[in-house]
């Protein structure tokens, strides 16, 4: 089987991998230039997505790209800690945070390793079926075919559109998140753990690397703005906004933004609660484009990965694609709606740790 992927970001890199590892052609096609320009940005991959990783033997050179994350301790306006909490690793491969440059870069190395190809500068625009499954077009007016074609294509997804005409827009969650990293010193280190502050008009988390760089974000209520401008927001009005919000707290927040230089990234978060159609008898959709979530949780790029490795064990498994995206769908649908309603703050009724405990055995068949 030939399939098509559109979106060379991490779901489509890894989605990929598993497929060649399906026994499938993969080929992918990344609308960017090249991956990883929000340099600021930064994401840790939990428990789960470590393990999917694993199951195709791609979880090593994440690992050599990153350091682990042990835990949380939750700071309180004033500066003294009111808890904390490790993260339960018995039995799991632990979390490990890594800027998405570098979660781009060292998964299309790997892919490229493998002899998959990722093609970057052409842009999806619209799919439709062909003599022997579906043709894919791009931006430049170029054409690929392919038995099936995967939206892995975000947050924004054309694919997702092509599925469904009248699928719902992703919804604002409030909240605009900026992301920056600084190897300025003389902050109170915090290594291994996710120092979580919240301060008198947004909420602020840090962690200190191995080689003592400080990696920080800032959550804060926001109103939703145009899409071509927040495009247009240069690092250094993201800096100062984000200062703005922790100017004056007795806290390190403010100091630490201060000293960033423009390894700095903003953006308003969004989610999609729902997607009621998931598939046709020749496209599918995968991690945001399928389900996106707010930060909240920090699952997002665990459950795309989850989704990777899944789909290509259900495109391996079952007898033909119709088969192969509903075993996929039967198999995510509701862990991955059940996340997006707990980042966003739901009560889904689970015990505390219920998502990293989700094993994908590469050996075990797909059974409808």
């Amino acid at each position: 089987m030939r399939v098509l992927v559109a979106g060379g970001g991490i779901s489509g890199t890894v989605t990929a991998m598993a497929l060649q590892r399906a026994g499938h052609e993969a080929v992918v096609f990344e609308a960017y230039p090249s991956g990883g320009a929000d340099a600021g940005a930064f994401l840790t991959v939990m428990h789960n997505g470590m393990d999917a990783l694993r199951a195709i033997e791609a979880d090593g050179p994440v690992i050599e790209a990153s350091f682990a994350a042990l835990g949380v301790e939750v700071v309180a306006p004033g500066g003294e800690t009111v808890g904390t909490r490790d993260f339960d690793d018995v039995g799991l491969a632990g979390p490990r945070t890594l800027t998405r440059a570098a979660f781009y870069r060292v998964l299309q190395e790997e892919a490229g390793r493998r002899g998959i190809t990722v093609t970057h500068g052409r842009r999806l625009v619209s799919a439709g079926s062909g003599p022997d499954g579906v043709v894919a077009t791009f931006d430049d007016g170029s054409t690929e075919s392919g038995d099936v074609l995967i939206g892995a294509d975000g947050l924004h997804s054309v694919v997702r559109t092509l599925i469904d005409p009248d699928a719902d827009r992703p919804r604002f969650t409030g909240l605009t998140v900026v992301y920056g990293y600084t190897r300025a010193g003389g902050f109170p280190p915090a290594p291994g753990v996710y120092r979580m502050i919240r301060g008198s008009r947004a909420a602020f988390g840090y962690t200190t690397a191995p080689d003592g760089a400080t990696f920080w974000f800032a959550r804060i209520d926001d109103t939703e703005r145009p899409r071509d401008e927040i495009a247009a927001v240069t690092p250094a009005q993201w800096r100062e906004f984000a200062h703005g919000k922790f100017d004056g707290d007795p806290l390190p927040c403010a100091d630490i933004i201060a000293a960033t230089g423009d390894e700095v990234f903003g953006g308003h978060s969004y989610d999609v609660p729902a997607t009621r159609l998931w598939s046709t008898g020749r496209m599918v959709l995968v991690g945001d484009a399928a389900h996106a979530a707010s930060p909240a949780a920090g699952q997002g790029a665990s459950m795309a990965l989850e989704d990777s490795v899944v789909l290509a064990l259900c495109l391996r498994d079952e007898p033909d694609a119709p088969s192969a995206f509903a075993a996929y769908e039967r198999l995510r649908r509701t862990r991955v709606e059940k996340l997006v309603a707990a980042s966003a703050g739901e009560d889904v009724g689970e015990e505390p740790g219920w998502l990293y405990h989700h094993h994908i055995d590469w050996n075990e068949r797909i059974t409808s």
